[in-house]
């Protein structure tokens, strides 16, 4: 079950009004309990959509009653939650994880701790909190979660990155370590390099030693980003037409071989990334930006032993307890405190303007990721 811990107003449905209630609320009223806050109920706004379809058109800015705080839940005012790939793609149904509808949108986000539950002990008022899972539903203003959808992060990084920081920065870091033992002094080579993912990997990466070689579409203002990309850390960046020339081989004459390839877009792209990678290199796919599938030459795979290997965070949190996820949230803060992992480029976007923040999240060569702001 995937939703806000909110309800409709009272014209509302029952049945609608029980499923955006907070699990701990559904089953039973439960007994009175003492809280750190005040928890009366107030209005809140929320995105919510109740079909699938284009964003701009099935995505509402909703007026919600926030519900009473259980015993174990917590009353959460939002800060900033950005709009990530996932969000759209959950919010046209293509996505390996779907709420029910109706469903509030946003996966990624950080709030602010205003009231507890009796039962609570893992997070106090005033404490930063982000969603353990996706699909928490982060685009509204406030809302009533169980202890256990969050996670606490300290309050001494800046917001942004603390709003980006459940999604990208592990992502990015869970790819660098899990699939390739790799060594100060190796590359990586990766596509979409401006995402958010991609200015992660380029920073853990230089933080970790590692060389990368990073692609990107070429564009109008192909030299700015290049710049903006050299100062995060990225070694070498070229354009995906650079990568297809016979020029390529007199480069890797002077950089090694890289032994671990990153994929977010597929077709032909994906493609090329193959054809650099070192002899029993692996290439990991995480996104498919182009829409096509990802194509492998046979001989690659049998004289160079290539390995085509997949990550989805959602899978690696299935795999893994929640303490492990803490403690890479942490690794990832202190990266953050010592300078070496600062957020993507960012514009933030008040709550009201969402339709400005959706259609810019959709436009192609997107270098900054849209943020909305709730305050």
């Amino acid at each position: 079950m995937w939703g806000c811990g909110a309800f409709w107003g009272a014209r509302a449905p029952s049945q609608l009004q029980r499923w955006l209630l907070p699990a701990s609320r559904r089953r039973r009223r439960p007994a009175a309990a003492s809280f750190s806050a005040s928890a009366e109920p107030s209005r809140v706004q929320a995105l919510v959509y109740g079909h699938h379809g284009d964003p701009a058109k099935v995505v509402e800015l909703k007026n919600l009653e926030l519900a009473a705080v259980g015993g174990s839940d917590v009353h959460v005012k939002m800060l900033a939650a950005p709009i990530n790939p996932s969000d759209i793609n959950m919010i046209q149904g293509n996505y390996g994880l779907l709420p029910q509808l109706p469903a509030v949108g946003g996966n990624e986000g950080v709030g602010q701790v205003v009231a507890v539950g009796s039962h609570v002990t893992g997070v106090k008022p005033g404490d930063w909190v982000i969603p353990a899972n996706a699909g928490l539903g982060t685009w509204q203003t406030e809302a009533v979660f169980s202890e256990d959808a969050l996670i606490g992060v300290p309050r001494d990084i800046p917001l942004q990155s603390a709003a980006t920081l459940g999604v990208n920065p592990c992502t990015a870091y869970r790819m660098l370590m899990d699939f390739e033992q790799l060594r100060p002094g190796d590359s990586v080579i990766q596509n979409a390099s401006n995402s958010g993912v991609g200015q992660a990997v380029i920073q853990i990466a230089a933080a970790l030693g590692l060389r990368t070689i990073n692609v990107v579409r070429d564009r109008p203002d192909i030299q700015k980003l290049m710049d903006r990309l050299k100062n995060l850390g990225a070694d070498h960046v070229v354009t995906e037409e650079e990568l297809r020339k016979p020029e390529m081989k007199n480069f890797f004459k002077n950089v090694p071989q890289p032994r671990l390839a990153l994929n977010c877009v597929g077709g032909k792209s994906s493609t090329e990334l193959l054809r650099h990678l070192a002899p029993g290199g692996t290439m990991v796919t995480y996104g498919g930006m182009a829409k096509q599938p990802v194509v492998a030459s046979v001989s690659l795979l049998i004289f160079k032993d290539l390995k085509l290997r997949g990550f989805w965070m959602s899978q690696w949190k299935k795999d893994h307890n929640p303490d492990q996820f803490k403690e890479l949230i942490f690794t990832l803060c202190d990266l953050i405190r010592r300078g070496q992992l600062s957020a993507p480029a960012c514009s933030e976007v008040p709550l009201q303007d969402y339709q400005r923040a959706l259609e810019a999240s959709m436009q192609p060569f997107v270098s900054s990721k849209q943020i909305l702001t709730m305050w």
